[in-house]
């Protein structure tokens, strides 16, 4: 993937969604740092950690728009490699506390410990490096995703059917990470986090440099995900979206594309995972929850499918309403809130906002010309300036 085919596939709307959150990549984390507190432009650190867990979503709905909007994938388990890529990290991040844990172990987590583990299981070890810990954001997200996406697409299970197993992986997985011989902390999940990199995590420097990193991530995510709908990929991806059986028939391995679409996806998902751990400080199998992918899939309906800005947007713009919302007095009905929400834009705005926004630009461009010839072939032309 060349620059050139970066910057090629970015029109005017996909510029100013870059350099916007390029912007508050930066000013955000110097407000933070540099502007003393209590000051009207201080952004408080508590904001900081929330607005990332914000952009972190924004990845997510990401990678859900460019399996379902841009190929006809209805994913209701992409919380699985949302909270595999957070449960990478936070392996890592436990392993970096060493003797400050509570029983003082240098080698087992403190849950161990408890339960009487006697030596670190096998599948823990390599996890005091952070560069392993990278790697496997990105590998085990990806590896399920592939061997998922093998036997699903070669089987030609598509449709509601495809949504409905792959419920049922993420729900599986929420059963097995819930026990406490599994390894993974069982229902209390891996929290008390100390360091990352050899920084405090609770710090506010590290806060606001894993706010910038998460708004680099959301650029990269989307320069990438442009770049594949924007290219002949795109193209077909989307004529298989549109017509699957047709693209079959002229000869398309329908097989491979959706396998290569839905593994990308998984690791961008992944990569959401691992920086939105550190933030919030914690990961829990409740991350597993079908409800979860379900609401994400909402935001990406919301912002508008296949659109991709429209899917990070609907993600920070539902986020932060469930963050208002659940607040007050309205926090038992967030649910019926959200629901609601679903159920008025898709039958008043079925494009999502974004999507409904271009649509109502379009048209006006369309208009215009014709309105003109109109004009001319009535002999009405436009004043022209004094000279």
């Amino acid at each position: 993937m060349t620059p050139h085919m970066l910057t090629r596939s970015l029109d005017r709307g996909a510029t100013i969604f870059v350099m916007v959150v390029a912007a508050c990549g930066v000013l955000i984390p110097l407000s933070n740092l540099l502007l003393p507190a209590g000051s009207v432009l201080q952004v408080p650190t508590y904001l900081v950690a929330l607005w990332g867990k914000y952009v972190c979503y924004a990845i997510l709905a990401l990678s859900i728009d460019l399996i379902w909007g841009y190929c006809g994938i209805l994913s209701l388990g992409h919380g699985a490699f949302f909270a595999l890529g957070g449960y990478a990290m936070g392996m890592y991040l436990m392993r970096q506390i060493g003797t400050r844990g509570v029983y003082g172990n240098p080698v087992l987590p403190d849950f161990m410990v408890f339960l009487n583990w006697q030596k670190l299981p096998w599948y823990w070890h390599g996890f005091d490096m952070f560069w392993f810990a990278a790697l496997m954001v990105l590998f085990v997200p990806g590896l399920l995703a592939f061997c998922f996406g093998w036997l699903a697409f070669r089987s030609r299970v598509t449709g509601v059917y495809l949504s409905i197993i792959t419920q049922a992986m993420t729900y599986a997985l929420l059963l097995a990470f819930f026990r406490n011989d599994f390894g993974f902390g069982g229902n209390n999940g891996l929290t008390d986090f100390k360091d990352i990199l050899g920084f405090n995590v609770q710090a506010e420097g590290t806060r606001a440099a894993l706010f910038a990193l998460s708004c680099l991530a959301l650029i990269l995510s989307f320069l990438i995900c442009r770049s594949v709908v924007s290219s002949k990929l795109g193209k077909v991806l989307i004529a298989i979206r549109d017509a699957e059986s047709r693209s079959r028939f002229l000869g398309y391995r329908v097989e491979s594309y959706k396998l290569f679409v839905f593994t990308l996806s998984a690791c961008m998902a992944g990569v959401a995972g691992a920086l939105y751990v550190p933030q919030v400080g914690i990961i829990n199998p409740s991350e597993f929850a079908p409800g979860n992918s379900i609401e994400a899939v909402i935001w990406v309906a919301v912002g508008g499918r296949g659109t991709l800005i429209g899917a990070a947007l609907g993600a920070i713009v539902v986020n932060y309403a469930k963050t208002f919302f659940t607040s007050g007095v309205l926090a038992p009905y967030w649910l019926f809130m959200l629901g609601a929400l679903f159920i008025l834009v898709t039958l008043l705005l079925p494009k999502g906002i974004v999507g409904t926004f271009n649509a109502w630009r379009e048209a006006s461009r369309e208009r215009r010309p014709a309105a003109a010839s109109v004009a001319a072939e009535d002999g009405i032309t436009e004043p022209k300036m004094a000279e």
